[in-house]
């Protein structure tokens, strides 16, 4: 029996799995940056509107006074 195509049959198997598992990993990070950029911009959003509304009643507190 050829023992050396068993050898790289399996050597090959094994490369193609750590290849799934780097590839697959890779995307779980890229998932979580984009879920991490979709908070980081809602927060901003909110800030800004929270900062807006501030600045607009204040305005009007100043021209009905």
């Amino acid at each position: 029996m050829d023992y050396t195509f068993l050898k790289n049959k399996n050597s090959n198997e094994t490369k193609n799995l750590e290849t799934d598992k780097i590839k697959t990993t890779n995307i779980n990070i890229l998932l979580n940056r984009v879920k991490l950029d979709k908070k980081k911009t809602l927060r901003k959003r909110i800030i800004f509107s929270f900062f807006l509304a501030s600045v607009l009643s204040c305005l009007v507190a100043y021209f009905i006074i």
